[in-house]
């Protein structure tokens, strides 16, 4: 070898596996961000999630989680390459090499692999995303707005992540190569993490701050909007979080450091611990992203079973197989007509039933907001007329549920679901009734105990002659008709038949979004602004648009104002209805699994190769391989065990926090069974990294040598 550039390739193909194994951490971090980027923003995906639902805002917290994450495993995977090539740069410095010579050779090369590992991962990632979405459409369903669509704006995020890998790693290589002294150089790949001694007492405090700061996180907004009447910044209320980070890093550091071990345990244990003591640093920061990372993958996960199993179980428990109402303005199918296509279908049609309604005002509270230099603040305003609500007579009510209810005159009830539930809802404290045609009010008392039922969920019952007295002159267009029936050998087809004539014969005028009040429209124009969920509006809002030619597409089943419910067609097209939400969910999960993979396993590998002198001295003072393998096996599972756990338990503690939230009543009995379902997937997904782990430790015995 006669110059240095020959010295530095003959180093580089020595060192040929370090390359690769950044070139695939970085190749890997972007893939998983362009798969999730050009599937979230596909308009696939964005013409089904609604603007600011919680649907779209889950998604995007675990999206910010994910490129945090891979951030973070970029940096580690980067210092640790540079770590690795410290021995060679020592060698070349010591040969004469000048340092800008050294450093313009070092740059060029990794920026050139950086470029190549995130074009690749760019270049992947579309087609993975596609791959996995149609398996899903293969093995789950499949229907016309489920096809793929990919707007090609969303790599704008990798190239920016790119920037920053190459930023990064020119940051990184020059404080490297800034070293005065050669000896730290060349010493440093041998150069351990260590992390001081820790007090035992920093795993309570860590399980302390973490419950702390998930409580003060979730609460504050609550506490901001309904005591201070102010809507913070979301950045802003975020901050309370920050105990529980904290406390996740004291948790993990003294899991690192001290173990959970005592007795005589902990001396069974003590090599393993004082290795990882030794690579603490690094071990911990890999713990922290592996815990977020999990948490978000199960967050993604819960969502499958957290929609599924309470709504099939409330689809199940419905009083009536089929159930629907429409304004009395429209001509739709009668009972003759129904019981004539049911024989069509060989279904026969028991206990019809339908009773009329009307679209009444009713008063309360509305919150005018203003526009502050921090958020938004909110006074209450009475309202007269403050939305449009459903009311049914005494009478209706009885004839259509078989109670015996007899109101006073002068009072109205709510009606809540099955479970109580009001979310949603106006509370139950209505003063004044108005005909929203005529003008006539009516003074009312909200009386308990509210009813329950779930095909009226929101509706309110009033008196038989109060009724009739607020109602005079109301025309058809505010007038409904309430039908409720069973059938028996119920079909699919019959009911797909009923719900195409429903739709067919439905007028334009009723082409509406679910939520549609025109009663708030009419104060909303009154006040010089557009109404929201008026057709023309909906693309400045970002609401759906209900198209009758359009019925089976998610949109119309999830948002139509009148659409029906019949239990055999929801059940049948509950998968179809709900694909994007439950693939899209799914998607993301897989997505976060697989970082959780990636660095679970190369963090394991790595502490085994840092550590492998270790286990040669074990083997010459005569250590057994059983004693070799306890020690690997505890080294590894730290690595595993700790981030999991904790992440699975800090997501399972974040669902019950949202779900006791949720309502007034507490947690429902269908969504205790949503948890059940949550806990099967959180112990299916365990077995899975299990499965990983006893990978790893075959992998890690083989490398080191132990039978």
């Amino acid at each position: 070898m006669t110059s240095l550039s020959q010295v530095f390739s003959a180093l580089r193909r020595k060192d040929r596996r370090q390359e690769m194994l950044l070139f695939g951490c970085l190749m890997f971090s972007t893939l998983l961000m362009t798969a999730y980027c050009m599937m979230m923003y596909s308009p696939t995906v964005q013409n089904t999630l609604p603007e600011g639902g919680d649907s779209r805002k889950q998604v995007m917290m675990i999206f910010v989680l994910a490129i945090i994450s891979c951030g973070a495993f970029v940096l580690y995977a980067s210092g640790l390459f540079l770590r690795q090539k410290s021995h060679d740069v020592g060698i070349l410095l010591a040969l004469g090499a000048p340092r800008t010579t050294l450093m313009h050779q070092l740059r060029r090369n990794l920026l050139v692999l950086a470029s190549c590992a995130c074009a690749a991962g760019m270049a992947l990632g579309t087609p993975l995303s596609w791959l996995i979405w149609s398996l899903f459409r293969l093995t789950l369903a499949d229907t016309p707005e489920m096809v793929l669509i990919f707007d090609f704006r969303a790599y704008g995020i990798p190239l920016v992540f790119t920037g920053f890998v190459l930023a990064a790693l020119s940051v990184m290589l020059s404080r490297f190569l800034g070293r005065i002294h050669v000896l730290d150089i060349i010493t440093e790949s041998h150069r351990a993490e260590p992390v001081h001694a820790v007090p035992r007492w920093f795993g309570l405090l860590g399980i302390l701050l973490i419950v702390t700061g998930g409580l003060l996180g979730y609460f504050t907004p609550v506490f901001c909007v309904r005591i201070l009447h102010w809507y913070p910044p979301e950045s802003l209320t975020a901050i309370f979080y920050l105990p529980a980070l904290a406390g996740l890093y004291l948790l993990l550091l003294h899991t690192v450091v001290n173990d959970w071990h005592r007795g005589r345990s902990r001396y069974t244990h003590l090599v393993s611990t004082s290795m990882m003591q030794f690579q603490g640093q690094q071990t911990v920061r890999n713990m922290l992203v592996v815990t977020v990372l999990t948490a978000g993958a199960l967050f993604s996960a819960f969502y499958v079973p957290m929609m599924v199993t309470p709504a099939q179980l409330g689809i199940q428990n419905r009083p009536a197989d089929y159930s629907f109402f429409y304004r009395a303005d429209q001509n739709l199918p009668d009972q003759l007509e129904i019981e004539q296509l049911a024989q069509q279908h060989g279904v026969t049609v028991t206990d019809f039933v339908s009773q009329p309604t009307a679209s009444l005002a009713i008063d309360g509270f509305e919150e005018v907001e203003t526009k502050r230099a921090v958020g938004i603040t909110y006074i209450d305003e009475y309202r007269e007329c403050l939305s449009e609500c459903r009311f049914l007579s005494e009478h209706a009510w009885n004839t259509l549920t078989g109670d015996n209810l007899d109101l006073a005159p002068g009072t109205v009830t709510a009606v809540y679901d099955s479970e109580g539930g009001s979310v949603g809802m106006i509370p139950n404290e209505v003063t004044q009734v108005t005909n929203p045609v005529t003008g006539k009010s009516l003074s009312v008392l909200s009386v308990e105990p509210v009813l329950r039922h779930d095909l009226l969920f929101g509706c309110r019952v009033m008196d038989d002659s109060d009724y009739a007295a607020v109602t005079a002159g109301l025309p058809d267009a505010w007038r409904e008709t309430q039908v409720f029936f069973q059938a028996e050998h119920d079909s699919y087809p019959f009911a797909k038949a009923l719900f195409s004539e429903i739709v067919s014969r439905s007028g334009p005028e009723t082409a509406l979004c679910d939520g549609y009040d025109r009663i708030c429209r009419a104060r909303t124009i009154a006040s010089g602004e557009k109404y929201f969920f008026d057709p023309e509006n909906s693309e400045l809002f970002g609401v759906s648009v209900i198209r009758f030619d359009q019925s089976d597409s998610s949109a119309f089943r999830l948002n139509w104002l009148y659409m029906p419910q019949f239990r055999t067609l929801d059940q049948a097209d509950f998968l179809t209805t709900m694909a994007v939400f439950l693939l899209l969910f799914t998607f993301v999960s897989i997505l976060c699994l697989s970082a959780v993979a990636v660095i679970l396993f190369s963090r394991s590998m790595t502490l085994v190769m840092i550590n492998a002198w270790v286990y040669d001295d074990l083997r010459k003072l005569g250590a057994s391989n059983q004693y070799l393998r306890t020690t690997l096996r505890g080294q590894i599972a730290r690595v595993f065990r700790a981030p999991i756990l904790t992440g699975t338990l800090l997501i399972l503690g974040f669902d019950l926090l949202i779900l006791l939230g949720n309502g007034e009543g507490g947690i429902t009995f269908y969504e205790w069974m949503g948890l059940v379902s949550c806990l099967a997937v959180a112990v299916a997904v365990l077995l899975l990294l299990y499965g990983l782990y006893r990978l790893t430790l075959r992998s890690a015995r083989l490398f080191l040598g132990i039978r």
